[in-house]
């Protein structure tokens, strides 16, 4: 039986008569990773400038605290001072509060944001476990990301300074790849608040670091320790124009 189907509808049908920007199946593709790290760095920096975003306060901390944990709380109580704080000044001046965007101590600093009336930044991260944003997060300001690399150079782009609560596996690795790029030099003295001086010196014991030879005794000025929300704040304080 003669098919009455037009042969050109089924060339255009075909992956290969796709345009190759508009193929997933091509754009997903191992030889076309190169292009997704490219997308995936120039999408979230595109907006963020149209927005005027250009400098960020990054918080870190535990996904699986929620309301009843002080450290919630606190990063919340330091977002709204930064947002308050900075309310007065240019948009290319005021510090934006940027987290990653999932629950937890993320979820609070995007509350206190948002509780000020202002916009916070996420950039969250595609999981086995799909990770939806917290519903405290600016819409537009709300970014996926597939690769972490590419996730972690958009937090140290924009960085101001950065507030570590305490946290897990992600928290570390997040804080110690802005450790490592202040300590090499990979980009300015950016100043790193661990919030919690009990969690973190029980946690790692950096002076044993220098003692072991690891790392440098000048090394330790990477970072210093706050235990309050207005500690954390009289630091960042001293990054704005009029301090």
């Amino acid at each position: 039986m003669k098919s009455n189907a037009d042969p050109h509808e089924s060339k255009e049908a075909a992956n290969a008569y796709q345009l190759a920007f508009k193929d997933p199946e091509f754009l997903g593709r191992p030889e076309t990773r190169g292009i997704r790290f490219q997308l995936e760095l120039l999408k979230p920096e595109l907006d963020l400038a149209q927005a005027g975003i250009e400098n960020t306060i990054v918080v870190f901390g535990s996904a699986r605290f929620d309301e009843t944990n002080t450290y919630y709380e606190a990063a919340r109580s330091f977002a709204r001072l930064v947002a308050k704080g900075c309310e007065s000044l240019p948009t290319t001046d005021r510090l934006t509060i940027c987290t990653g965007g999932g629950p937890g101590i993320m979820e609070a600093a995007n509350r206190g944001a948002m509780e000020a009336g202002a916009p916070s930044v996420a950039l969250n991260i595609s999981l086995p476990h799909e990770q939806k944003p917290n519903p405290y997060v600016t819409p537009d300001l709300s970014f996926k990301f597939h690769y972490f690399a590419l996730r972690k150079m958009h937090f140290a782009m924009r960085a101001q300074a950065l507030i570590a609560f305490p946290g897990g596996f992600g928290t570390l690795d997040e804080l110690f790849e802005i450790l490592t790029l202040v300590q090499t030099r990979k980009v300015k003295p950016t100043p790193v608040l661990l919030y919690g001086s009990s969690f973190w010196k029980r946690l790692i014991d950096f002076e044993w670091m220098v003692t072991s030879g690891t790392i440098s005794k000048s090394d330790l000025a990477c970072f210093q320790y706050v235990d309050s929300p207005e500690e954390a704040w009289t630091e960042i304080k001293k990054l704005l124009p009029s301090a």
